[in-house]
This record gives C-alpha cells, structure tokens and sequence, in this order.
C-alpha cells in the first residue's frame, strides 16, 4: 500500500527577509496575490482523498483559498522556538550569538528552550508514518516552508544538516511516495514549482 503525500508550501506572510520563527501572521496582499496567480495549477490538488494544513493562519488561508477545505495538523505545526517565538534569525542573532550558533550547529540543541532541529524532524517524519494506508491515497498537506523541509530531510534519511540546504519557496510543491518509513521522492512535470 503506497500514499502519495503532496505538499504545498504556504503562501507568504511577509518578504522573505522578514520570515519570523513561528509566524502566526495571516497572508500579505502578496502572499494573496501569489494565490490566485498559483491557482490554475494548485487547485487540482483538491482531489486528493485527504487535505490537511498546518495550524497557522497562512497555511489554513492558503488551503482554503485554493478550494482543499483542509483539516488542521497540529503535528504540522512550526518548530517550536521557544522564547525566540516571533524574531528572525537576525533578532535572535543579536540577542544570543553563541546560543543562535550552538542551534545551528547541533540539531540535537535548542538553546532557545523549544524544540530541536532533530525532534522537530522526528515529529513531521511521525506524521507522515501514521498517515492511513490505503493503496493508491493521495493527500495533500499546506504547511509552513520549514514543515516541508523537516519533511523532506525525514523522507529522504538525511543528515539533519541537510535541512538547512533546502529552499522551499511559497507556494513550490513536493511529492512523496510510500508509507510508513519507506519514502521516495517524485519530482513531476509542472508541479514543482522553485
């Protein structure tokens, strides 16, 4: 029994500069624009047997926008970033250098007091095992850039490091294949969009 789990990476609550740990901002008149422009090709997508989303207000307003109706996943949530909750990486940087060092070095620390690169990857990799198994599901799941790249890092069994090689634009998609563990990557014409 194999599952095809697409996901859609939400649509932007800011510029990319501006991305904030945990953002629970709603979409920005670009992220909207962004929508419509991606409609034609993403509005297929509701098809899929099950539609999920992650918790924030722009992963759900992305999937509402484009017709999935998306059941909420609160295993898809954002890393928990503890008390650098709503700063970017620049804020956190000037408030605790070493600290922002250590976390970046070793995806075992959360010097921030939330969750670690390797239990946030642990968490997302748990939610795709124990989606249900019925040969031939598809799925379809909008959640926040650093979901999809906890997803792909789990799928593909790489180093945690590989995590912060992976550039998930708005609105890109990506699909894996499998269940249980056992996930392949499957990059389709007119589907992945960078």
């Amino acid at each position: 029994m194999h599952l095809r789990v697409t996901f859609v990476a939400a649509a932007r609550s800011s510029s990319l500069l501006a991305e904030r740990f945990e953002d629970d901002r709603p979409l920005d008149q670009a992220g909207w624009d962004e929508v419509q422009r991606a409609a034609a090709e993403l509005v297929p997508l509701a098809a899929a047997e099950l539609r999920y989303c992650s918790p924030t207000p722009r992963s759900r307003a992305t999937g509402d926008a484009l017709g999935y109706g998306p059941l909420v996943q609160l295993a898809l949530r954002d890393c928990d970033m503890g008390r650098w909750r709503g700063f970017t990486l620049g804020e956190a940087m000037a408030r605790e250098p070493e600290a922002v060092d250590a976390w970046l070095a070793d995806p075992r620390s959360a010097p921030h007091g939330g969750e670690s690169l390797m239990s946030f990857i642990s968490r997302v990799g748990g939610w795709l095992d124990t989606r249900p198994a019925d040969d031939g599901s598809r799925i379809v799941a909008v959640a926040e850039p650093s979901v999809v790249r906890a997803a792909l890092v789990y799928a593909l069994k790489a180093q945690p490091s590989t995590y912060w090689n992976i550039d998930v634009r708005p609105l890109s998609t990506v699909t894996l294949t499998g269940n249980n563990g056992r996930w392949n990557l499957r990059l389709e014409a007119g589907m992945l969009r960078v």
